[in-house]
């Protein structure tokens, strides 16, 4: 009698949280990012790398305007978190690391390695993919575990977020594709880079770096006018160079949090810029004028 009532206990329980209502737009918008990286993954499949990377490209766009959406219409839910982080490792996880692992099969050449067992560098891009991934969805777990409802506190990020990593990945292969036949040297240098970068990335994921959230810090307040010249700049450089431009967004965001942590944890470098402004500092105007 007493495991019947505990049991019905149970199922009454599990029907008290059973989902009812869900938001469709922010629910859609999410799907659409999850879809976006599957057919990253299919067109990576056939070979056509350039475009497996602008549609990781629309996930990210599906993936910023979700979450905007259900906070306009004041509808965030923890089933919309759970369903966006099962969205994102499939656009920012398994596709750029499948794509990378695509690219490196097709163009790495075992006889410019010195190489003669294929197999051992085969399995070690096999190894960066996986804990690229791997990364990628342990950083995902970790922000749905400590994420906060309150706006305030999605001001920053810890770890690198997975679309910028998946941003690097991708903006490389991209420039790479485009600019494969005129600067080979530059696109030899990408392919060999990528996996050990795969790796770098996994780390800073999972690190404890915080890194800037953009659209929350640099674009809903107010800013000075210097800031506004400065994004037109970055316009007319995406407008000139669209591959370029993803190559240096991307990789300057995420080298910046990390270039930001190991500066303030090498005294050296610390006690250096100390000394140098008290050295300016004790100048003559007229020298600082200069």
């Amino acid at each position: 009698m007493k495991t019947e009532s505990a049991k019905k206990r149970l199922i009454r329980r599990v029907r008290k949280q059973r989902l009812k209502y869900i938001t469709i737009l922010p629910s859609l918008v999410t799907i659409l990012n999850g879809i976006c990286g599957f057919a990253a993954i299919v067109v990576t499949s056939r070979g056509q790398f350039a475009l497996a990377g602008y549609m990781v490209l629309l996930a990210m766009i599906a993936d910023m305007l979700d979450g905007r959406l259900a906070r306009m219409s004041q509808n965030t839910s923890s089933f919309g978190g759970q369903l966006d982080s099962l969205c994102d490792v499939i656009s920012f996880g398994v596709a750029p690391a499948f794509l990378m692992l695509k690219v490196l099969e097709s163009n790495l050449n075992m006889e410019w390695l010195g190489f003669s067992d294929e197999s051992f560098v085969q399995r070690f891009i096999w190894v960066t993919a996986a804990a690229y991934i791997s990364s990628a969805a342990i950083r995902l777990a970790r922000f749905n575990v400590e994420n906060e409802e309150d706006t305030s506190a999605h001001m920053s990020f810890i770890g690198l977020p997975t679309p910028a990593a998946a941003g690097v990945i991708i903006s490389l292969i991209i420039f790479h594709q485009k600019h494969q036949d005129i600067l080979s040297v530059l696109s030899v240098m990408i392919i060999f880079t990528l996996p050990f970068l795969a790796l770098g990335l996994a780390i800073l994921m999972v690190s404890r770096i915080r890194y800037p959230h953009v659209l929350n810090q640099y674009l809903r307040e107010k800013k000075p006018f210097a800031d506004f010249i400065k994004v037109l700049l970055l316009l007319a450089f995406i407008i000139w160079n669209l591959q370029a431009a993803l190559v240096a967004i991307f990789c300057v965001f995420a080298a910046s949090s990390f270039v930001k942590w190991l500066y303030y944890r090498m005294p050296f470098l610390r006690s250096h810029t100390k000394w140098h402004a008290r050295t300016h500092s004790d100048e003559p105007d007229s020298i600082k004028s200069l």
